[in-house]
């Protein structure tokens, strides 16, 4: 495994594997690695990746001024160690110079969808992900893209931007994966103590218990989405949303006709946590 920090050399073995027939596999993070992040690269062989890099940058255009840049974890020495034991061929880990150099002037914006819930409360945050994710999608060039659907909303503004720029990107979303009593993997998780964990899998039981109330019938958009705020209203210090909406668009609904997502933001203490399930497609988020 090569650890690549310049985009010129990312590029060059990118394009060299392809010439020699090697189909490319992406999956961008931000690092700090967990077990979610490996089944993404697992699903990248599984599409028939031959070469797969990781990328690995935190990235600033996406943190709000008083957001936790400074303290996101960055991890690069472990999550070496855990991309060469799962294969991974590359990583890429460039400086932020190299991402945005002196005089960098450009932006990639997808509207619509980045405009409700994230985008409420994050704003600026979808057009940082877009322009670094599209910088790294020219850099690496064709290839199929991993991403984790944790990041529900993010998913939805990506698969929409390389649709819309017809960029030569297989994408491929997996379900949330979770820990065994059925907390979202993430890469904050590490900031919660252990009693803030246990409060935590709030969550998990809010999206169970409205998944519960869907299977049996329910498709009232307001009841479903009181059923699973009811319990991360006990846990949490605070919610910036518990809200349903259309698996696609995004835009919120009243009742439920076909694909809907569950999507959820709440803190606690300094740290925010967010989590999602689509009604009817999703497994329910059980404790094993």
């Amino acid at each position: 495994m090569e650890i690549v920090h310049e985009p010129s050399r990312m590029r060059e073995l990118c394009d060299h594997a392809r010439r020699e027939g090697a189909r490319v596999g992406i999956v961008p993070t931000m690092g700090a690695l967990h077990a979610g992040h490996l089944a993404l690269v697992d699903e990248a062989r599984r599409r028939g990746a031959t070469k797969v890099v990781v990328t690995i940058f935190v990235n600033p255009l996406q943190f709000g001024p008083n957001e936790d840049f400074g303290r996101y974890p960055r991890t690069l020495p472990e999550d070496a160690v855990l991309c060469e034991a799962r294969g991974v061929d590359w990583i890429f880990a460039p400086a932020r110079e190299s991402m945005y150099p002196d005089g960098f002037s450009s932006q990639v914006r997808v509207s619509g969808v980045t405009e409700v819930l994230e985008g409420v409360f994050r704003p600026g945050h979808f057009d940082g992900v877009t322009t670094v994710v599209a910088k790294l999608f020219g850099i690496v060039g064709q290839s199929v893209a991993i991403f984790g659907r944790k990041d529900y909303q993010q998913w939805c503004v990506l698969r929409r931007m390389v649709r819309d720029l017809d960029l030569p990107i297989e994408m491929h979303g997996m379900p949330t994966v979770r820990e065994v009593d059925g907390l979202a993997l993430s890469s904050r998780n590490r900031y919660l103590s252990e009693s803030e964990r246990a409060r935590a899998l709030a969550i998990s039981r809010g999206l169970r218990a409205a998944c519960e109330a869907f299977e049996r019938g329910e498709r009232d958009a307001a009841t479903l989405t009181s059923i699973a705020r009811a319990p991360i209203e006990a846990s949490f210090d605070a919610i910036d949303y518990v809200a349903l909406a259309d698996a696609d668009s995004l835009a919120p609904i009243t009742l439920v006709e076909d694909r809907a997502v569950i999507a959820v933001a709440a803190r606690i203490g300094k740290t925010r946590l967010i989590d999602n399930v689509v009604l009817s497609e999703d497994r329910i988020p059980l404790p094993a």
